[in-house]
C-alpha cells in the first residue's frame, strides 16, 4: 500500500469517527442493543468523506484484480459508494490510468410497479463481472439481498467490499454463505478502528 493511499484511508477514518461515529444506547434496525451506533451516509455523504470513500475503495477493487464492469448495492447505504466509485474510476482514468471504467447500478428494495418494473437501476448486462458494496455489514442482510438481485439479473457477482464491518451478529459468515467459494468479502474498517479513532480524538 503506498503513502497516498494511506493517508487517504487515514482521513476516511477519521471523517467516519468524528462524523459517524456515536457512543451511547441504541438499537439497530435488527433489534439488537448496541452501545454505539455508526451512520456511515453522513461521511459518504459528505464532499471529501464520499470522495475518499470512492477512491478507497476503487483501489482496494484494482488490487483484487477481478476485471469488474461495476459496482452496485441495496439503496440507499450503497447509493453514495457506488456513485463515488464510479466517479473516481473515471476521473483515475482521465489522469492516465488504463484500467477501463467502472459503472454502477443500485437495487431496490422492491420492483418498480410502473415503467420497466425494473429491481435494478443503472448498469445492467447479463453475464458482466460485478462487485457489491454497502456501507455497514452487521448482519449482512442489505448486502445477501443484492447479491441475489445481481445474480437475479444476470450477472456475476466476483467480490463484496463494506466500508465498515461490525464482526458481530455472524454477518462475515452470512455474507461469505451469500457469496459462494471464491468469492472474496473485504471491509475498509472494522467498527472497532472507528470507534478506537473516535476514542483517540474525544478523550
Amino acid at each position: 500500500m503506498n503513502r497516498t493511499l494511506d493517508a487517504q484511508r487515514a482521513a476516511l477514518l477519521r471523517l467516519l469517527s468524528t462524523l459517524s461515529f456515536r457512543l451511547g444506547q441504541f438499537t439497530l434496525t435488527s433489534g439488537a442493543l448496541s452501545d454505539y451506533y455508526i451512520d456511515c451516509r453522513v461521511t459518504t455523504l459528505h464532499a471529501q468523506g464520499g470522495q475518499l470513500a470512492g477512491i478507497v475503495m476503487l483501489k482496494m477493487i484494482r488490487d483484487l484484480n477481478v476485471d469488474a464492469a461495476a459496482v452496485g448495492g441495496m439503496t440507499m447505504g450503497a447509493d453514495p459508494l457506488v456513485s463515488n466509485i464510479a466517479a473516481a474510476s473515471a476521473w483515475m482514468r482521465s489522469e492516465g490510468d488504463d484500467a477501463d471504467c467502472i459503472h454502477g447500478f443500485l437495487v431496490r428494495k422492491q420492483e418498480k410497479a410502473h415503467g420497466g418494473g425494473r429491481r435494478i437501476e443503472g448498469f445492467h448486462q447479463p453475464g458482466a463481472r460485478v462487485v457489491i458494496v454497502d456501507d455497514v455489514c452487521t448482519t449482512g442482510g442489505s448486502t445477501i439481498t443484492a447479491i441475489a438481485a445481481a445474480r437475479d439479473a444476470g450477472m456475476e457477482v466476483v467480490a463484496v467490499l463494506c466500508l465498515v464491518e461490525r464482526q458481530e451478529h455472524n454477518g462475515r459468515l452470512a455474507v461469505e454463505e451469500a457469496a459462494g467459494p471464491g468469492v472474496p468479502f473485504l471491509s475498509v474498517f472494522t467498527a472497532e478502528d472507528v470507534r478506537l479513532d473516535h476514542i483517540s480524538v474525544t478523550k
